[in-house]
């Protein structure tokens, strides 16, 4: 949403091509999925969209349409206004030239963090590319709002817990923002609460220690880690280890990152506790 793209009809006129041409063979599912998934680099992509076209015209259309897009002012300025209350990121299904256009428009200064389907394996709106974005960012889905202009990729956030909005136009994704409270003329909105420590509860020490030794290099604190008798056990090798996280790297409570940690958790045969 915060870039938008001219008509192909000038460059396909302008080469010769029947008007369609440029979209029919970029985008059979055969060809670009591959790139979308990160499986095979851009350039590749774009080589097999020469080939598919054909005629002594095809390589300086595909390079014509190469273009990174305009700017989209009045998103933009949304985005802007949203960070100053939260962190914003931008989940989009892309292939590996994503960042260069992003750092030639000056969008990748506009967003704290960008994920693409090319870096993590996984296309909007299969529900794991929510929850892989999710894990990158270290962020909870029911804290998370997610907004996007189509609407099966909106319900595709829905279903893993995060606020999903559809908002085909810019207009309504102002609406949404405004709602929520991210707006600079939003009302007053309280966000739902959650507990500030989060304790991660391992069965053995080795795997404790390391977790905290790893979190504590990203950024968590204290990341401490305390050792704790199973209640009823007078066995002292009958104890759980505990890494206590009460803040996250970006300096929010550790309870906003809550699913995360849930994962991480359970990836060690553990859980996680609000209270020990």
């Amino acid at each position: 949403m915060l870039r938008s793209f001219g008509p192909d009809d000038p460059i396909e006129d302008a080469h010769g091509l029947p008007r369609g041409a440029l979209a029919r063979a970029a985008f059979t599912p055969d060809l670009v999925t591959p790139a979308l998934l990160g499986q095979v680099p851009d350039e590749v992509w774009r080589a097999g969209v020469v080939d598919r076209l054909g005629g002594p015209d095809a390589a300086a259309a595909v390079a014509a349409w190469t273009r990174p897009g305009e700017v989209v002012a009045e998103a933009l300025e949304l985005v802007r206004q949203a960070r100053r209350r939260c962190r914003v990121a931008l989940l989009t299904n892309a292939t590996s030239r994503l960042p260069a256009d992003l750092r030639l428009l000056g969008l990748d200064r506009e967003v704290d963090a960008v994920v693409t389907s090319a870096r993590i394996g996984a296309m909007k709106p299969a529900p794991e590319a929510y929850r892989r974005a999710l894990r990158v960012l270290q962020h909870s889905a029911a804290l998370t709002v997610f907004c996007d202009d189509k609407a099966e990729n909106a319900e595709g956030a829905r279903r893993i817990g995060v606020d999903g909005v559809h908002t085909p136009t810019t207009a309504a994704l102002r609406e949404a923002l405004l709602e929520r409270g991210l707006l600079d003329d939003s009302p007053s909105f309280e966000p739902p609460s959650v507990a500030d420590e989060v304790l991660l509860v391992l069965p053995e020490r080795e795997d404790a220690e390391r977790l905290a030794k790893t979190l504590a290099g990203q950024g968590w604190t204290p990341a401490s880690v305390h050792k704790e008798l199973l209640a009823g056990e007078d066995d002292a090798e009958a104890a759980d280890w505990v890494v206590e996280l009460l803040t996250a790297p970006d300096g929010r409570p550790a309870g906003t990152r809550r699913e995360w940690l849930d994962a991480l958790a359970e990836e060690h045969d553990g859980f996680t506790s609000d209270n020990g």
